[in-house]
């Protein structure tokens, strides 16, 4: 049965009416007035792009039951909403509001289950992916919302998402799809941009994580305090969660969560800039990881890289353990005390842990090897930013005695100083790099690489010797396979697990690992067929 409007209403802190509260069954809580249906509740939100509150009219002639704001009516809005008798609620805060009023929707299905948040510029989805391994490792039947989409033990749901964290309702959503199926536990990755626009603020949050919080999002959040500020909201809203005392309990679960051993826990990395920032935060407890600081309560060891996996000891609170992690490089390693940092707050025991990490599976587009019989190595990350660049050319170097063929763009509309950054990294570490197209949106692409090529220019490189440009991302991820001799490593960076590539204001279909494998293919003569995907860059003699 869908809630009664005043009963919704009882999940606001305070909040003013335009007249008396009907009893009207609401059957959705929306901010996007297209999707409005009849008994809806209609949240008005002021966005990046567009303010909610030009389209309360559009929202009550869909059939919107109520209406929730924070600006004035105007007399326009003012006529429809009297005439409807769609009562116009005003909040001082809509998108709290919203993310209120979504969890008492779906009945605050994260009281129901424990819940893992992971923020951070670098590493939140592969972490995400460790400790959701994890915990299904422990029978727990996780469920998982990530920037790559959102998973039910097995099951991957459809969510569309684009690199964020989803929208307030559809979190709650999918949290209470999650409830229903019999999840026992829940990991949440939350980008800055999802904090800052309160997206999971109505999420009762167990564990908080954080990866590292590093030279990102800085067009959106302005300073890189800023940006700390955002990521810090996941570690404040643990004071607030709903306390879960109750041991929560599964036929199929080999764990059961204590009933009085669930402090509010926050993880922080100890060798990040961020750690005395976020542990001032209160917290029930706090467990740091890291591999430099020697006051770390979780710490690597003996730590051997090896080209496709890692092994090393971990000193843990519980105790040391070995560790065989099959994810290369430096930070997959802090990655994995993190998760284990994760699982140690809820009472998961070490050593089963430790032999789940054994068979981690690969995640999408982080380190993932593409083979095609070729005879050198060749591979797409995710890593878009300085500090995430340079860990993926660091973590291919121990794969290789020959050289490292380094693929990357830098988006447009996005942080402008990170593109030079980037570039110079790359000559740092790679022997050659290409520097190509990343989404450049409606900016030119010819001065996002102009400015990349002057980073690298500025680090010692020499365009045609050392780093070209070439604006096809095709043709760019064709040079570096031709370029390649036997043992080199190719890396295409950037897109990992996306789908998608932005020209202008359009979304072409984009995936770096099917061009890869053509660009292979093509080198070894297996194909002669045209590359997979169109974009406006490219060349005709090699693209559909």
């Amino acid at each position: 049965m869908s809630p009664l409007l005043p009963t919704l209403l009882q999940a606001l802190p305070s909040y003013g009416a335009s007249g008396p509260l009907p009893s009207v069954e609401i059957t959705q809580v929306t901010a996007d007035s297209r999707q409005v249906q009849p008994g809806a509740l209609f949240v008005a939100v002021q966005g990046g792009a567009a303010d909610g509150h030009r389209f309360i009219a559009d929202a009550i002639r869909r059939g919107a039951a109520a209406v929730v704001g924070t600006d004035p009516l105007t007399p326009e809005t003012t006529e429809v909403v009297t005439t409807s008798r769609a009562p116009y609620i005003r909040v001082a805060d809509s998108r709290a509001a919203l993310a209120r009023l979504s969890a008492a929707f779906f009945n605050y299905p994260s009281r129901s289950m424990r819940v893992v948040g992971v923020t951070g510029t670098d590493g939140k989805t592969t972490t995400s992916n460790l400790i959701y391994h994890l915990l299904g490792a422990a029978g727990l039947h996780p469920g998982m919302i990530s920037t790559v989409g959102a998973r039910i033990g097995q099951e991957a749901l459809d969510t569309g998402l684009h690199v964020t964290t989803p929208d307030a309702p559809d979190v709650q959503r999918y949290l209470a799809q999650m409830r229903d199926a019999g999840c026992q536990a829940a990991v949440l990755e939350a980008t800055s941009h999802g904090l800052h626009q309160g997206r999971v603020a109505a999420v009762d949050f167990d564990v908080a994580v954080v990866t590292n919080i590093t030279h990102e999002h800085l067009d959106y959040h302005g300073t890189w305090e800023a940006y700390l500020a955002a990521k810090a909201l996941l570690f404040h809203s643990l004071a607030a969660a709903q306390p879960k005392p109750l041991a929560v309990t599964s036929d199929v679960s080999r764990f059961t969560f204590q009933a009085d051993a669930q402090p509010k826990t926050a993880v922080l990395n100890a060798d990040d800039a961020s750690y005395p920032h976020l542990r001032a935060i209160p917290a029930g407890r706090i467990l740091s990881y890291g591999l430099e600081d020697a006051a770390a309560d979780l710490r690597a060891t003996e730590i051997v890289y090896q080209a496709q996996r890692t092994t090393f000891v971990a000193t843990t609170p519980a105790g040391p353990t070995r560790i065989e992690l099959p994810l290369p490089g430096r930070f997959n390693v802090t990655n994995a005390l993190a998760a284990l940092a994760a699982g140690l707050a809820l009472g998961l025991p070490l050593e089963p842990m430790a032999a789940a990490l054994a068979v981690m599976p690969g995640v999408d587009g982080r380190m993932e090897r593409i083979e095609r019989g070729q005879d050198f190595v060749a591979m797409v990350d995710f890593a878009h930013t300085p500090i995430s660049l340079q860990r993926a050319l660091e973590a291919v170097r121990p794969m290789t005695r020959g050289r490292v063929i380094a693929v990357f763009g830098s988006a447009g509309l996005r942080d402008v100083q990170k593109r030079s950054l980037m570039a110079a990294a790359s000559l740092r570490l790679a022997d050659l790099t290409i520097l190509t197209a990343e989404d450049p949106r409606v900016e030119s692409l010819d001065t996002i690489l102009a400015q990349m090529a002057e980073g690298a220019q500025q680090a010692g490189g020499v365009e045609g010797r050392t780093f070209w440009r070439i604006p096809d991302r095709t043709a760019a991820i064709l040079a570096a396979v031709e370029m390649a001799q036997p043992g080199d490593v190719v890396i295409v960076c950037g897109k990992g697990h996306e789908e998608s590539m932005c020209f202008g204001e359009i979304e072409h279909p984009w995936r770096d690992q099917p061009v890869l494998a053509w660009a292979l293919e093509r080198r070894l003569g297996q194909t002669d067929a045209a590359a997979p995907f169109w974009l406006p860059t490219s060349d005709p003699r090699i693209t559909p």
